[in-house]
């Protein structure tokens, strides 16, 4: 199994789930993050560090977050995060507790500027 990121991320990006990562299988977007489903090794301890409640487990390769994840973790060529950075600047307004439609409309599909 493996842990996916789905659309509650879309515009928050808090980043508190790379700190933790141990294996380091996030990667960003511009206003998303996603986990390479064949790096994540179903540790978990990502799940309870996302406040937006956007970490969920599946085996479904058929499942649009699945195939989401694993096409912008790899041949989207997002560039790997491994540190923990501020949320976006707005996240509050895409919060859960603010924004309750389904943020997918939001998606970027453009890899997170790497700053060196």
């Amino acid at each position: 199994m493996a842990h996916v990121v789905d659309d509650k991320c879309i515009n928050c990006k808090h980043t508190t789930c790379v700190s933790v990562c141990p294996v380091d299988c996030f990667y960003e977007g511009e206003n998303m993050l996603v986990i390479n489903p064949d790096e994540c090794i179903d540790c978990g301890v990502c799940i309870p560090e996302c406040p937006e409640d956007a970490i969920f487990q599946t085996d479904d390769e058929d499942n649009k977050w699945f195939k989401h994840n694993s096409y912008f973790s790899n041949e989207g060529n997002w560039p790997n995060i491994t540190e923990e950075q501020a949320p976006m600047e707005n996240y509050v307004d895409f919060a859960k507790e603010n924004y309750k439609e389904d943020k997918t409309k939001l998606f970027k599909a453009i890899p997170a500027v790497q700053i060196d």
